[in-house]
């Protein structure tokens, strides 16, 4: 295979009827509902899965939601409102800052925070950011970075203990959300869609039982840039196609390279495609704008991030299958 800078390219129209028809196929047929749910959050992947279900279940059977909480981006709701408005389908906002607040999330949040900086108020603003994939000293260690009173910007790297409970934490806003999901879909018998892209399906962008859970993923086989492609073919307001890709998730503005990644979803894109197909980093580098050394980093990080999803890719695991312990228990009984 020859690598280029179009290996990604795609039938946008295409692929949006064959996206749409197994929409149709999966949500009626499959699961038996009457259309979808889609929680959006003012990004690319929920605008671009909304767009989908309502090519292919039509307006009046697709429900948006928009569930921001109190370290939102007052900008994420606003584009969903503007992605509602454009495919005409009907919204709910539901506020989850009551709900965290209940739970402990923010509590439990400056608490762990607390470990790397004791001073830590209330309502001060903070984000999880990792180092560049491209250092060659790279650490893989998580540091919070906290805006001081007087707009100083600090940054510690967090204890082990410390990182996994804010990140413990943080995983209630996920899987509030998807309550809410699910209740909205109960009540109006429809399926719950999930919007992950490729990137995040395959390497563990999401949180299990919060935004990794869904009755279907319409967009999981794309890759990011694919996506951009795709929204602006099927005409998604221009704002949010040119946005770039935050996880909305702290409140110091945080891009998901910052979070997870560590690379910008472009030449990731390009270096998990080129991985995918077993592709030298030689013959990627150029095309990418990074050195081989760089590229075998990014394998690496690719090779890692794979061993810690397959669990959270995982369903509930069983001791044993169901009708092999009835076959043992009357196996048993007519031995007997």
């Amino acid at each position: 295979m020859n690598f280029s800078s179009t290996v990604l390219d795609l039938d946008c129209s295409a692929e949006a009827d064959r996206v749409a028809a197994s929409i149709r196929t999966t949500v009626l047929k499959t699961l038996r509902r009457r259309g979808a749910v889609v929680a959006v959050s003012g990004g690319i992947d929920s605008a671009l899965c909304a767009t989908l279900c309502v090519r292919a279940l039509g307006k009046e059977n697709v429900h948006l939601l928009f569930l921001p909480e109190r370290h939102s981006s007052p900008i994420s709701t606003r584009l969903g409102k503007e992605l509602a408005a454009f495919l005409k389908a009907e919204a709910t906002t539901e506020d989850i800052s009551g709900t965290l607040e209940a739970s402990g999330c923010y509590t439990r949040q400056m608490e762990a925070i607390r470990m790397a900086f004791p001073e830590f108020q209330p309502g001060w603003k903070f984000k999880l950011v990792l180092p560049s994939i491209l250092q060659s000293d790279r650490l893989n260690l998580s540091r919070v970075t906290v805006e001081m009173p007087g707009g100083e910007l600090r940054t510690e790297r967090l204890s082990h203990h410390a990182y996994l409970q804010l990140v413990a934490a943080t995983n209630f806003k996920q899987r509030t959300r998807k309550m809410l999901e699910y209740y909205h879909a109960d009540r109006l018998n429809y399926a719950v869609c999930g919007t992950p892209n490729r990137l995040e399906y395959d390497l563990g962008f999401f949180v299990k039982g919060g935004d990794g859970l869904a009755d279907f993923k319409p967009i999981a086989h794309l890759y990011k840039t694919q996506v951009y492609a795709m929204a602006r073919a099927l005409g998604v307001p221009v704002e949010i196609c040119s946005r770039t890709p935050t996880t909305d998730t702290f409140p110091l503005a945080q891009t998901q390279e910052e979070f997870y990644f560590s690379l910008s979803y472009e030449k990731m894109d390009m270096c998990l495609f080129a991985y995918n197909h077993n592709l030298p980093a030689a013959e990627v580098a150029p095309h990418v704008g990074l050195s081989p050394e760089q590229i075998e980093r990014v394998f690496a990080d690719i090779e890692s991030k794979r061993r810690t999803t397959v669990p959270l890719h995982l369903h509930s695991l069983l001791s044993a299958p169901v009708r092999e312990v009835e076959e043992r228990i009357s196996a048993a009984k007519s031995g007997g």
